[in-house]
């Protein structure tokens, strides 16, 4: 599978739980946030949230961001396995993330 159609599967994946969980969609409503996850060598893509839903994934990063995630692709894809943790990979700098507090949280919904 293309990095491109893990991170479409991600954002189905998302869309469908939030259909499935109407608490979560309600913490989500309103909110308008573009989200950008750079992946060193594999390139970066960005993904839109508005009205509860990921929607707009692109390849490419805008100019503007609110919140950025960046790592490189092995590690994205121990994240997505499980095989590694996402604290240690902040914790052995295999992962930054860029945003206000509010989104760094919003972050832990998303995935």
């Amino acid at each position: 599978m293309t990095i491109e159609e893990t991170l479409a599967a991600l954002v189905d994946r998302f869309n469908r739980r939030v259909e499935r969980t109407p608490a979560l969609a309600e913490e989500l409503k309103g909110l308008a946030r573009t989200i950008v996850i750079r992946l060193g060598d594999a390139g970066s893509y960005a993904v839109d949230l508005a009205d509860g839903r990921l929607k707009n994934l692109r390849s490419g990063a805008p100019s503007r961001a609110d919140l950025s995630i960046a790592t490189d692709l092995a590690t994205f894809e121990g994240l997505l396995a499980k095989e590694i943790g996402p604290m240690k990979a902040l914790v052995t700098r295999r992962l930054a993330i860029d945003g206000s507090l509010e989104d760094k949280l919003l972050l832990r919904r998303l995935l």
